[in-house]
């Protein structure tokens, strides 16, 4: 029994969750807490090589793929996105937040491929009132399903056209808006490349790093590794779905926002790329996957002081790189200033601290009911930042 055991056994005791699988990583020095079980009824015993639905922890690991396109010079930061996504070359603007969907403006200028890595495209979930009507017309469009519905989205040209269809919450630019332009961005991978997004991921970064267990599906004989996924119940946790559901077919729609299911090895290995200035192999025969630059622009908050204080409801005061926060100053005894990753509707956490080379990933299988933090992770992030 390890400590991070000892962290978490109490949160699989008193029901919270049926398991845990915990990591924290520093250079070659690993530490891994498995903890309960894939199933309430303890069927299968969780394992270190167990398989979660990582839900918006994908969200990083999607940024990192838009960023391969740049790299390769195939897009830059500064392009109109409408160059490969004519469905948003024009788009509207509600004039008020609470406003009608008919009372609009022209966008003042073009969503370019830098607002949309920014989560500032100005399509998205805001820290306010969900009730507002450009805000139900994206929960129309599935928006809220891509992390633990997949199969009940459409597929991405169809996706794409409803969007265009929603006026924006905001100008481009102005402000932060949660997990839209996650999926956006896995739609302009797959028209920029030529390729379906999971082909892509898994040429271009799955099999260099050798992510064997991530992807968009679990194969059949990778089931009996895959976790069941629960929620909180009046007589404690319910199914929600099994092992051979939902992520046991492609679903039409690959979401960027929170598609992926993987374990916490796979995630480390996406982690230690970005550590190491994205470059992938031994010292003899390494290569450069990534630029430097581009992990330093991922990984560096982009968010105005503004921007962060509307966005409390989600990102609790951090700033915002690509795909995933970036710690700012504050008091909460977890908090590492610059720390990257993200954390998952589903019960995940991942994050890897670039002036210490710490990992730090957490992966359960409960449904959030809010975005604030439950305390088996901030308990987690307490002791990762401590030991």
């Amino acid at each position: 029994m390890t400590e991070l055991d000892d962290l978490t056994r109490a949160y699989v005791d008193n029901c919270t969750v049926a398991g845990v699988v915990t990591l924290v990583a520093r250079g070659d020095d690993v530490e891994v807490g498995v903890v309960g079980s894939h199933d309430v009824e303890g069927h299968t015993p969780m394992a270190r090589d167990s398989i979660f639905r990582i839900a918006s922890t994908t969200k990083p690991i999607m940024a990192a793929a838009v960023l391969l396109l740049v790299d390769d010079g195939r897009i830059a930061l500064d392009d109109p996105i409408a160059k490969w996504l004519p469905e948003l070359a024009t788009p509207s603007v509600v004039r008020t937040p609470t406003g009608p969907l008919d009372d609009v403006v022209p966008a003042a200028r073009p969503i370019t491929v830098f607002d949309v890595l920014t989560s500032r495209a100005g399509w998205g979930f805001p820290a306010t009132d969900m009730t507002e009507p450009a805000i139900q017309a994206l929960f129309e469009e599935g928006q809220q399903k891509h992390g633990r519905d997949p199969q009940f989205v459409s597929p991405p040209d169809e996706w794409l056209a409803a969007l265009a269809g929603v006026p924006m919450l905001c100008q481009p630019g102005e402000a932060y808006l949660y997990n839209t332009c996650s999926n956006i961005q896995g739609v302009l991978v797959a028209r920029v490349s030529g390729q379906s997004l999971p082909d892509f991921m898994a040429e271009r970064l799955f099999e260099p790093l050798g992510m064997v267990d991530t992807g968009f599906v679990v194969p059949p004989g990778k089931l009996d590794r895959f976790t069941s996924y629960y929620q909180a119940g009046p007589d404690g946790l319910e199914l929600v779905d099994a092992p051979d559901g939902q992520w046991s077919t492609l679903p039409a729609f690959p979401s960027g926002a929170g598609g992926l299911a993987s374990t916490a090895d796979d995630w480390l290995a996406f982690a230690r790329l970005l550590l190491v200035g994205g470059s992938v192999g031994s010292t003899a025969g390494s290569r450069q996957l990534l630029s430097p630059e581009s992990v330093r622009l991922m990984t560096t908050d982009h968010l105005t002081g503004a921007q962060r204080d509307t966005s409390l409801l989600f990102l609790e005061g951090q700033g915002w790189g690509f795909g995933g926060s970036v710690d700012v100053a504050r008091i909460d005894p977890w908090n590492v200033p610059g720390r990257y990753g993200w954390v998952g509707g589903t019960g995940t956490a991942a994050h890897l601290t670039p002036s210490t080379g710490t990992v730090t990933i957490l992966l359960s299988q409960l449904a959030a009911t809010t975005p604030a933090q439950p305390p088996l992770i901030t308990d987690f992030w307490t002791y990762a930042a401590r030991v």
